[in-house]
């Protein structure tokens, strides 16, 4: 029986973040260990961005204090045609984010300096770009914290770093304009623009996340029809299943943008027993 060489097989990792690889050299284990695990991620582009470009080059802030987790993030984040940028603490980020230019933050829950969930609050103070936020606290409290301060998304750890570049190929892919833009519309007092991700109430525009925009711009087109959370977690966040607060989360968040009195909604009203339905 032929003798195996050292370098044909290498044992599973026991870090949970990094893949489980079998090189074929020492140096091939060193330049592409993470290739092997996830081609898909890795080698195969993005089917939007081998038609038009326009995830390609798109950049992405990773805020995170483990270095592993962020060298695994930041490594496949950039295997995916990402210009990916870094910060260590919750100064750090408010730093980057001042500078300007990201499409996206990757943003840690548990930050030195200042925790996550306020660093994303002071981000949505100034800016809309979309936050999806890390976190090791699973507890349902916890995500809504996040969600909360603003949040578009989150990932409890350990995650699949394949799953975290799918969220932020989804996510920015509904920010971007496609080849065919949506023509803008008007529906009682309200202008919402699809191309521009840009909705206005009475000639004044509404400062919306990412996922506020979209959970708004699905239900505008929708009038008076009743959503459950279920229906709007699939519709919405593309969600087969997941955390039903996301949705009752970002209602309450729209409703402070729409509302004239958002504790006793007329727009966007609960309809008992079955979900959200808009009211125009």
């Amino acid at each position: 029986m032929p003798v195996q060489r050292p370098h044909e097989a290498r044992a599973p990792s026991t870090n949970p973040y990094k893949p489980q690889t079998i090189s074929r050299s020492p140096l091939f284990a060193l330049t592409r260990p993470r290739a092997r695990t996830y081609p898909s991620v890795v080698t195969s582009p993005d089917p939007l961005t081998e038609r038009n470009g326009v995830l390609l080059d798109r950049r992405v802030l990773v805020v995170e204090d483990d270095p592993t987790v962020r060298e695994v993030a930041v490594s496949y984040l950039e295997a995916a045609g990402f210009i990916v940028g870094q910060a260590t603490d919750g100064f750090a980020a408010l730093e980057a984010v001042a500078s300007g230019g990201h499409d996206l933050i990757v943003l840690d829950r548990m930050l030195p300096g200042i925790d996550g969930a306020e660093v994303c609050r002071r981000i949505r103070a100034t800016t809309a770009v979309p936050i999806i936020m890390l976190t090791a606290l699973g507890s349902t409290e916890d995500r809504i914290t996040g969600l909360e301060a603003g949040a578009d998304d989150y990932l409890t750890k350990p995650f699949s770093p394949r799953e975290l570049v799918l969220r932020v190929q989804s996510i920015l892919r509904r920010s971007v304009t496609d080849l065919t833009p949506e023509a803008a519309f008007e529906l009682g007092g309200f202008v919402l623009d699809p191309s521009a991700r840009v909705v206005s109430k009475n000639g004044q525009v509404l400062t919306l996340s990412a996922r506020e925009f979209d959970l708004f711009a699905f239900l505008l087109k929708h009038p008076s029809q009743a959503f459950s959370r279920e229906q709007l977690l699939k519709s919405v966040w593309h969600w087969d299943f997941g955390d039903l607060s996301t949705v009752t989360v970002t209602v309450r968040r729209v409703r402070e943008k729409i509302e004239d009195d958002p504790t006793n909604p007329t727009i966007l009203e609960t309809v008992w027993g079955v979900g959200y339905r808009l009211t125009i």
